[in-house]
């Protein structure tokens, strides 16, 4: 089984292409992030009640699932590494590449574990639910005394916050990133990450596809 996987992924490695399912994983993780970064922001706006308790359920249980799809992405990634594109041409460029990798690797980790700490120092009674269905208990601090908690949860709000300015640096430094691979380097770096479609419509064999004027063709084929 593995080798017939292997098989199947170096269909797309050969040509520069991540699998379907290593994009798939890439632009499902990339919404998520944003919408942790935006509803991470959001949330302040909230006064302090049930809304924002709400809302802060929300924001962690979602984390926890990035944290998931994180781990699956790894293994993934352990099991199929990614294509040898014009990214790995040996150089500073590559180096940076893949220190961002490991980077973003660590904070999809260290966020939904810091932000779980944080829930479970405020409401060590309620638990989350991991893609809205497991449930996930809180951390023991509850045992601790509340002087210890309010440590706990003074730490966590100080990683967690790190961790969010990091990302919202890396972010879009990514992004800019890969449109000048698309743009000015103009290598396969970018469409290696994009869903591969298949033209039917303007395949020679497609219902939209209109043949070259007689004067454009190749003179073998006017005879």
């Amino acid at each position: 089984m593995m080798g017939e996987l292997q098989t199947w992924a170096d269909r797309y490695r050969s040509r520069g292409r991540y699998t379907p399912v290593g994009v798939a994983f890439h632009w499902i993780m990339a919404a998520v992030v944003i919408f942790q970064l935006g509803t991470g922001w959001w949330m302040q706006r909230y006064l302090v009640g049930p809304d924002k308790l709400a809302a802060y359920a929300t924001h962690a249980q979602t984390g926890l699932t990035l944290l998931l799809l994180g781990l699956l992405r790894l293994l993934w990634r352990t099991i199929v590494p990614g294509p040898v594109n014009d990214a790995d041409r040996p150089g500073f460029s590559a180096k940076i590449a893949h220190l961002t990798h490991g980077i973003f690797y660590a904070l999809f980790t260290v966020l939904p574990l810091s932000g779980w700490a944080m829930w479970s120092a405020i409401r060590p009674a309620e638990p989350l639910y991991l893609a809205g269905l497991v449930p996930i208990p809180a951390l023991p601090f509850h045992d601790l005394s509340r002087a210890w908690q309010f440590r706990v949860l003074d730490l966590a709000m100080d990683v967690h916050l790190a961790g969010v300015i990091l990302l919202s640096v890396l972010v879009p430094a990514h992004m800019l990133a890969a449109i000048k691979h698309h743009l000015v380097d103009r290598d396969d770096v970018f469409e290696g990450m994009l869903p591969e479609m298949t033209d039917h419509h303007h395949h020679p064999e497609g219902p939209q596809h209109s043949p070259p004027p007689l004067a454009d063709r190749p003179d073998e084929a006017r005879g």
